[in-house]
């Protein structure tokens, strides 16, 4: 298991590295300037780590009340992911429209193509993280305090 210091470690390197590939890949893709799309991706960011968080914590404590765990099978995890994406959308679109000054449906492009990003880029800035700083091996007994 990683520690809190890896685990805040592998947050901020994601969040920077990924604030530095989208802004200009965003600039040049939405053709805007690359200051106005630094504001909407820090922001979304910023949203996104604060939603992640209270999403994250009502959910499970929806779950405690329901079925009196937290562990998710597959097709709930396709579920909380889905849900977790549509309140992020619902809570960055006006955002979006309003700073850059564009329509709604503009912005749910450009938010459904931030969203696609990031989406490849975890899976591949995961991968990478993994090789990079592997998760130290523990026996099932360590973990438990056991040995």
């Amino acid at each position: 298991m990683r520690s809190t210091a890896d685990r805040i470690r592998h947050a901020v390197c994601f969040e920077v590295i990924g604030l530095l590939a989208v802004t200009p890949l965003g600039a040049w893709g939405f053709g805007m300037e690359m200051h106005a799309i630094g504001v909407v991706a820090l922001v979304g960011a910023t949203v996104a780590t604060l939603w992640n968080y209270l999403f994250n914590l009502g959910f499970d404590r929806m779950m405690m009340r329901q079925v009196g765990h937290t562990r998710k099978w597959p097709l709930l995890r396709v579920l909380h992911a889905i849900l977790f994406e549509v309140g992020l959308l619902a809570v960055l679109l006006p955002f979006i429209a309003w700073y850059l000054q564009i329509g709604l449906w503009t912005a749910l492009i450009m938010d459904l193509g931030f969203a696609g990003f990031y989406l490849v880029y975890a899976f591949v800035y995961n991968w990478a993280y993994d090789l990079v700083f592997p998760i130290p091996v523990q026996s099932v007994s360590g973990q438990l305090g056991d040995g």
